[in-house]
């Protein structure tokens, strides 16, 4: 079994990143992922005229409620939603992942890592509008939502009725199996290995936290994306404002060492220094980074976007356009920060070990222990909650993708096998299953961004209605008072 999963994992790798374009004096080429994501960013960005900051203020406005009518179809609220997608991508990314960007890339990526994260804001607005538009509300009071909608119904209308169903049930495959893998049994191996170093308790019966972990997963999860929405708006802001309170702190104490460390991103961001391998690896390293933290542009987050109550689907949008923000340009941005301050990343510095190791959490708890002692007792809380909240996003992902290949009245036992193996996963290696399951999730980007550009139009037809409704004042004379 070992052996098949490694196969097609190579065979994955091979597709997505296969290095194409041209290779910097180091050596450092850009894999096909990171110029199909750019290609994606720019162009999505341009074609909205920069959605991305024109946008910003309005999307506050309808987050609070600014906008409601009675015309709103829905099961949760706008802000419950975001709050939902958030909790799937503000992670273990923010913490372990930046800081293996940064010791592999260098400083430098952290600038890549923004940009990455400003042209992921327009892929998002994009799929989340196509999501709603296409959305389907089902008997059993459920909506369907997501690449899978648009995939199959938007191409359809395209003329491409045969390709888009083919690509809708590629995409649904793809998805159960990221879901099953990086979103569960990843998360859930991780919190194990972080919380049984603090509670030996955990350490001598891993099956009890499996089982505790898991329990408290099925409660949300069984009760579908309303309670799951309910959950994760109390729980994201917390554990956003923890982590962000921490870096503040840290960031605060060494003001004035901030300004070096954005000389560094900078002026590292355009280095061929041979070290991190230039230019193109600081871009390389930091556009990757900034998929696995937002999921701009996989095509996961619509599906948290689709049961939102809005009348119109771009509104929603606008919504999601915070997701890549929060994530990868504040939170990241922030831990990058830390790390580079710390100067914990230096290759030829005392953490070596960790760094050839890929121990990015590691990495992170040793920068901001340097400074806050007991950080890494609340590191260890944070990745524990992390994990928890995006076992639940991902667990509906997973759910809406089962649903849309078999039907509703089979959706208890993708659930089961959800939980189950959030059990199993404390007591068993799992390192090649969840490589290939993050391969899995990174090849929905190839059908999703192909669909995009096909549907391209249809997100400028809604944009420029919606925007020409608003400067008439036709949307504050219909909102709710």
């Amino acid at each position: 079994m070992n052996d098949y999963f490694t196969a097609i994992n190579h065979f994955l790798e091979t597709i997505l990143f296969f290095d194409i374009l041209f290779e910097s004096v180091e050596g450092v080429k850009i894999p096909f992922l990171v110029a199909w994501l750019i290609v994606g960013g720019v162009y999505f960005t341009l074609i909205t005229r920069f959605i991305n900051l024109r946008a910003f203020k309005h999307a506050f406005d309808i987050v609070r409620g600014k906008y409601r009518t009675k015309d709103d179809k829905g099961q949760i609220s706008p802000f419950g939603a975001l709050s939902t997608a958030l909790s799937a991508t503000v992670g273990l990314g923010n913490i372990a992942g930046v800081a293996l960007a940064v010791s592999i890339g260098g400083p430098g990526a952290t600038f890549w890592m923004i940009v990455a994260g400003f042209l992921g804001m327009s892929l998002k607005f994009s799929e989340v509008t196509l999501s709603l538009q296409y959305r389907e509300f089902l008997k059993d009071g459920s909506v369907m939502g997501g690449a899978m909608e648009y995939l199959s119904k938007g191409l359809a209308s395209k003329g491409y009725t045969t390709l888009g169903k083919y690509l809708a049930i590629f995409f649904a495959v793809l998805m159960i199996g990221g879901a099953i893998g990086g979103g569960n049994i990843f998360q859930v191996s991780q919190a194990y290995s972080v919380l049984s170093h603090e509670i030996p308790y955990f350490d001598a019966n891993p099956l009890v936290f499996g089982f505790l972990l898991a329990g408290f997963a099925g409660l949300v999860i069984i009760g579908g994306v309303t309670r799951i929405a309910s959950i994760t708006e109390k729980l994201v802001p917390v554990m956003v404002l923890i982590y962000i309170a921490a870096s503040l702190w840290i960031l605060g104490n060494f003001y004035e060492k901030i300004d070096d460390a954005f000389f560094l991103i900078f002026s590292e961001a355009f280095n061929s220094n041979a070290l991190y391998g230039g230019t193109i690896g600081a871009m390389v390293q930091g556009f990757q980074r900034a998929v696995f933290s937002s999921e701009a542009g996989l095509g996961s987050s619509p599906v948290a976007h689709a049961p939102v109550k809005t009348k119109y689907p771009v509104r929603q949008g606008f919504v999601a356009l915070y997701e890549p923000f929060i994530d990868t340009v504040v939170i990241c941005t922030m831990t990058a920060l830390v790390i580079i301050i710390t100067g914990v990343y230096q290759a030829d510095g005392p953490y070596t070990a960790l760094i050839a190791a890929k121990e990015g959490a590691a990495l992170t708890s040793v920068a901001y222990g340097t400074i806050i002692s007991w950080f890494p007792i609340v590191l260890s809380v944070s990745i524990a909650l992390f994990a928890f909240s995006t076992m639940i996003a991902w667990a509906y992902y997973g759910e809406r993708a089962w649903v849309y290949l078999f039907g509703s009245k089979y959706s208890i036992i993708y659930k089961l096998l959800y939980l189950a193996l959030a059990v199993i996963a404390t007591t068993v290696k799992t390192a090649i299953l969840v490589d290939f399951s993050f391969m899995l999730m990174l090849t929905m980007a190839l059908p999703n961004i192909f669909g995009l550009f096909i549907l391209s139009g249809d997100i400028q037809m809604q944009l420029k209605e919606y925007l020409c409704k608003l400067k008439s004042g036709e949307l504050d004379a219909e909102a709710l008072r």
